[in-house]
């Protein structure tokens, strides 16, 4: 029967990147350093972490701020390069079959979520450059200062960038999730991307419930724990994309050179029997 041609099913899949181990290694690199938070277990930092923002650690005030604000320029920048040059690699520079950029093509999907994650790594570097002065969870009068409009202006722009960067990740893990299964690339982002990408979500509603309500003067919700799931799960994500970009091609498996090459050939003999092109 027509539509049981195995042939016509692997046409429909996108030919997946080639493996890129700069970009794996960059984004490897981006997760360990946003998950350098951890180190206040082992280290005495005097924040609550079910309490405190996250961001507290890297104020001016604090013991080990700088150390925080470094890991956190780690990590933005180390995001941003990869989503560069995997903008580069997959979007600009690489071939297509049939003349058609990129590994696979233009893929919207791809081409957004790369994108916002470059957002996101600029957002987070801008970030670790914009320090509270103080921690407002643990400290009355720098939450009182901050309520009087007499904290310094990084603090508000401290705000922008971390919402920025929220929204870029945000943006990132769902484009290249959707990307992943919608043209059959990366099999554990495939397989993983929509559970953490649903566990990122609720855990983005908990960080901002409780930021509200800690500005309303209704304590703090557990902020500290939102945030800190909320990073780790983003961090989560991306060694995830990391392990995906930095696997190494097996014959036979979709999205290969060989499965790749087979459905392109199925792919034309179909147009020129149909005239049709292939659906994006």
């Amino acid at each position: 029967m027509p539509g049981s041609h195995p042939g016509r099913r692997n046409a429909r899949r996108t030919p997946a990147p080639a493996r890129t181990p700069a970009v794996a290694a960059l984004l490897l690199l981006s997760a360990v350093a946003y998950t350098a938070w951890v180190l206040e277990v082992v280290l005495s930092t005097g924040l609550d972490p079910v309490q405190a923002y996250i961001s507290e650690l890297a104020a001016e005030d604090q013991p080990l701020g700088g150390l925080f604000r470094a890991t956190d320029l780690v990590a933005g920048l180390a995001v941003l390069a990869a989503a560069v040059l995997a903008l580069v690699t997959f979007h600009l520079r690489r071939p297509g079959p049939a003349g058609r950029p990129g590994a696979g093509g233009r893929r919207a999907w791809s081409l957004a979520g790369w994108a916002a994650l470059a957002v996101f790594g600029a957002a987070t570097a801008a970030d670790s450059r914009l320090p509270l002065s103080c921690a407002p969870t643990s400290d009355e009068m720098c939450a009182a200062r901050e309520t009087a409009g007499l904290v310094p202006a990084t603090h508000t722009a401290h705000a922008v960038t971390s919402s920025l960067a929220v929204l870029g990740a945000l943006g990132g893990l769902a484009a290249l999730t959707i990307a992943a299964r919608r043209y059959g690339w990366w099999p554990p982002v495939r397989r993983y991307g929509p559970w953490l990408l649903g566990a990122e979500l609720l855990a983005t509603g908990w960080s901002l419930s409780a930021i509200a309500a800690f500005e309303a003067g209704h304590g703090t919700w557990a902020l500290g724990a939102g945030q800190r799931l909320q990073v780790l799960l983003v961090a989560l994500w991306l060694a995830l994309l990391a392990a995906a970009l930095g696997r190494p091609d097996r014959p036979g498996r979709p999205g290969t050179a060989t499965a790749a090459g087979a459905a392109d050939e199925v792919t034309a003999a179909a147009r020129t029997r149909t005239e049709r092109r292939d659906p994006v």
